[in-house]
């Protein structure tokens, strides 16, 4: 697709959204670090890192299994982003769908991949009749929340940490 900047005609990228296939694993482990970013500063970076690689493989493992979801965004024949799902049931009972990860490449954020990947996830939450969507986010990434915030997410829990002091 071309478009035209003040007089100079240029090629945009068409990113399409579609479901992961295994030949994207590689590129997917390779977008999962990204989830590292945000996360509280008193947190081990080693056993952040290995938490968020475990949700991921975790991710692909169960990309086939008939209540989750895992969607790829491809640009230029490259895995730029992705979302994955799942049904969860609220501490009410009641079954909602949850985002487990959504990522971008740093290259293409801000570009509308994030809200279409999440768009994606949506669509499969309401083919599944699932009455909410929900997700979670560290309070200080704010670029995050943001985007749910514009995408009409609101707070419904908190979680609050504080450090234990330990007996001398």
């Amino acid at each position: 697709m071309n478009e035209c900047h003040n007089g100079v005609m240029t090629q945009r990228t068409v990113v399409q959204i579609r479901s992961f296939e295994t030949g994207d694993t590689d590129a997917v482990m390779t977008l999962a670090p990204r989830l590292t970013e945000w996360v509280a500063p008193w947190r081990e970076p080693a056993a952040v890192l290995q938490a968020v690689q475990g949700w991921v493989r975790a991710s692909i493992d169960t990309a086939d299994q008939d209540d989750h979801a895992f969607y790829v965004a491809i640009a230029d024949d490259q895995v730029v982003g992705l979302v994955t799902a799942c049904e969860r049931a609220h501490f009410t009972g009641q079954v909602d769908a949850y985002v487990g990860e959504l990522v971008v490449s740093p290259a293409w954020e801000r570009r509308g991949v994030a809200t279409r990947l999440m768009k994606a996830a949506e669509n499969w939450a309401a083919g599944r009749g699932l009455p909410f969507i929900t997700l979670g986010t560290g309070p200080a990434n704010q670029p995050a929340c943001g985007l749910y915030a514009s995408l009409g997410y609101r707070e419904e829990l908190v979680e609050l940490t504080r450090p234990v002091t330990q007996p001398s």
